[in-house]
């Protein structure tokens, strides 16, 4: 296996993958020669500047790709073209185009595809997958879809994630992860409302995020996301169901129950309220790090292609639908409020920074 990007979450990639059994680093990429050499040095592994370089000599059975998010579509692709299995942290493409043509190689190819949206190895998530499936409340009628941290708290734009063309924003970096949830619980919408994308500190990209997803038979879900909360320690991911025969809250602690004694009672849950811990819906994984969902995505990941498995848990082609989701929120953030109250607010469009202008003249009477 190669690991390409090292920054957190390259690095912790590549301490994972390294405890793995039966996986052998072959080669680390990363722009920065320093901390090649810093690598080379106290770890033995063999460094590159590019992946050109790598692949000059070395063909991997598999690379993890964790650079910056503008990098991952022309990265995948070389992978793919020779030959590699590729696991890609999220978000996948910044472009649903390019994220289908990679789906298309990687089919054509035959190759093992994943991404990094962790939250499907949480226990109390995964639990949330089994009960809609077993039909525990019924018909979902409602959803709501939280993400919260205290990553952008004063005014700065010195890292990638600080940069629309880079990749970066609260929708993208942060929403992605219950978006991704929904589109596993519910499928992709067939529609998306009243999205705002709303700078709170950063000069480029969005801070805050709100939005309604629609579903067939009247069904919405709430978005609500905001990385410049700092009432939280750190990010905090919450998904909350509401059915014809109960109600789910789960965040990566705990998923909280609610059965009506007239629903088909899933075995070991109650009519009423039912708990159920991450502890204990967790699987024990071969090596603990951050948190066992992570490593327990890269035993996925190692096993599938060791097996040659190419269906399987976060695919590229799941991952386009979130990036789809995306590409369409950002669409109905620039057309602004659909009905307008107030003939006091501008007509111009909205600029390129504010992507959601129009709603927020309309909330605060500035144009």
């Amino acid at each position: 296996m190669a690991v390409i990007g090292l920054g957190k979450m390259g690095m912790s990639h590549l301490a994972m993958v390294r405890a793995l059994p039966g996986v052998e680093v072959v080669g680390i990429v990363d722009a920065s020669s320093y901390l090649l050499g810093v690598l080379k040095k106290y770890t033995g592994l063999s460094t590159y500047t590019s992946v050109d370089k790598m692949l000059a000599e070395v063909t991997p059975d598999a690379a993890i790709v964790a650079t910056p998010s503008r990098l991952h579509a022309p990265m995948v692709r070389q992978l793919l073209t020779t030959g590699v299995a590729v696991f890609c942290e999220k978000p996948f493409c910044l472009s649903t185009a390019d994220g289908e043509a990679l789906v298309a190689l990687a089919e054509e190819r035959n190759l093992v595809t994943q991404v990094g949206y962790h939250n499907r190895f949480v226990g109390a998530f995964a639990e949330v997958k089994r009960l809609l499936d077993s039909g525990a409340i019924g018909t979902v009628t409602h959803g709501l879809a939280e993400a919260y941290g205290p990553v952008v708290l004063k005014e700065e734009g010195s890292t990638w994630r600080s940069k629309s063309n880079e990749g970066g924003g609260c929708l993208y970096d942060y929403a992605a992860h219950p978006l991704n949830l929904i589109n596993w619980y519910l499928g992709e919408p067939v529609g998306v409302g009243g999205t705002v994308l709303n700078s709170v500190f950063s000069a480029e990209i969005d801070d805050e995020v709100a939005s309604t997803l629609y579903y067939p038979q009247g069904r919405t879900v709430s978005v609500s996301v905001n990385w410049s909360d700092e009432s939280v320690r750190k990010m905090t991911t919450r998904i909350t169901l509401w059915g014809t025969g109960g109600r789910i809250f789960a965040d990566r602690q705990e998923v909280q129950v609610y059965l009506r004694d007239t629903t088909s009672i899933p075995e070991g849950y109650t009519s009423g309220w039912n708990v159920r811990y991450t502890t204990e819906l967790t699987e024990p994984v071969s090596f603990y790090l951050r948190g066992e969902e992570y490593t327990a995505q890269l035993e996925h990941f190692v096993g599938r292609v060791r097996d040659g498995l190419v269906d399987g848990t976060n695919t590229f082609a799941t991952a386009v639908e979130t990036d789809r989701l995306i590409e369409r929120m950002i669409s109905d953030s620039k057309a602004g409020p659909s009905v307008l109250i107030s003939d006091a607010v501008s007509a111009d469009p909205p600029t390129e920074r504010s992507r959601g202008g129009r709603m927020r003249a309309l909330l605060t009477g500035k144009k």
